[in-house]
């Protein structure tokens, strides 16, 4: 997949439908706190994987990437600085494994 501005729109999309959906999840179950969803770090780590898109998009296109699109991956950045925390620990972020790494990982 090509790192394009097209491309993280829809990232950033999938990323905003999940949020609303472990939200309307964690009503559903009662009530709960978002924070206390156990989603919250499958969430974290598609918010990584967003942002790490962006900040890359950025690197590539230096002067191409609109100014909104910009200030919608600093916000990210800003979020995921709050949750980093509750990222999948792995050797190597899963943004930069092959295929094959993923795949042992994964136990696929």
């Amino acid at each position: 997949m090509a790192i394009t501005v097209q491309n993280f729109i829809k990232l950033a999309n999938l990323y905003n439908q999940m949020t609303m959906v472990m939200s309307a999840i964690c009503v559903q179950k009662g009530g709960i706190a978002m924070e206390n969803y156990v989603g919250r770090f499958f969430l974290a780590d598609v918010l990584e994987y967003v942002y790490e898109y962006g900040r890359r998009l950025i690197e590539v296109n230096k002067n191409s990437v609109p100014a909104d699109v910009v200030s919608v991956i600093k916000r990210f950045g800003e979020q995921y600085e709050r949750v980093k925390g509750l990222t999948t620990p792995t050797q190597k972020p899963i943004y930069e494994m092959t295929l094959e790494e993923f795949e042992r990982i994964m136990n696929i």
